[in-house]
């Protein structure tokens, strides 16, 4: 069952959505989502800080009183939460920076049934993708299931190696580092960093030439020559 959280100050913008979301349900057969509603945006942060709730699909008006849409936003991926925004406005003035926090669509009102179903039909489908993206892992405490998208880097320190989640959590890894760039080999977003290093490129928050910070603050330093191989990858990623 996925999380779709609305986020307006507007009652009237939120029952509007609400009524459409109630309406793709109704016609999509085998389409399983709660609908929860928030006047403020401060009630939604406090949620998802304190781990309440955790939206899978974010639908946020960007022209908010207090915080917009793109700090709301920013504050959400500062607690690590990788939900599906999608900004829903009465302007396109901010589209270019709505994709600085990884937003995957920019509505400019009035929302139409058809629009809609286009989006949730993507983004449904994608978490559909992603539910099935998980490694069964043999660690120092015996075995897990990590869901891939959790793994933020996994790092070589002498005889072990260390795989770092997005939930702050850190598991000792029973394999070689050869093992483990083998079984994420199938997955295209990690890439190897040198000797010591697999990196999932979705968890890098920026980069240059000497060194790479993940969205968690690790800082890893870059190899010599490991840049522009990476840089590239990193791009080829994104456009593919």
């Amino acid at each position: 069952m996925y999380q779709i959280a609305i986020c307006d100050d507007e009652s009237v913008e939120l029952a509007l959505l609400d009524s459409l979301l109630d309406t793709y349900r109704a016609e999509h057969a085998g389409s399983e989502f709660t609908v929860t509603r928030f006047e403020s945006a401060d009630e939604l942060l406090c949620m998802v800080d304190e781990g309440e709730y955790a939206p899978d699909i974010l639908f946020i008006d960007i022209y908010m009183p207090q915080k917009n849409g793109i700090e709301v936003s920013k504050q959400l991926r500062r607690m690590g939460s990788r939900c599906r925004i999608v900004f829903v406005t009465a302007s396109a003035d901010y589209a270019l920076e709505a994709f600085s926090v990884d937003a995957v669509q920019y509505i400019v009102k009035p929302v139409f049934e058809d629009k809609l179903e286009r989006i949730l039909d993507r983004l449904l489908e994608d978490l559909g993708k992603e539910l099935k993206k998980f490694l069964m892992m043999q660690t120092d405490d015996g075995a897990r299931r990590v869901s891939v998208q959790a793994i933020v880097c996994c790092e070589a320190q002498r005889k072990f190696q260390y795989m770092y989640l997005t939930d702050g959590g850190r598991l000792m890894l029973h394999m070689t580092m050869a093992g483990l760039e083998e079984l994420l080999g199938a997955f295209p977003e990690f890439v190897r960093i040198g000797n010591s290093y697999i990196v999932n490129l979705e968890h890098i928050e920026s980069l240059n030439r000497q060194e790479l910070w993940t969205d968690d603050g690790k800082k890893i330093y870059l190899p010599r020559g490991a840049y522009q191989p990476l840089i590239e990858k990193y791009f080829a990623y994104y456009n593919d």
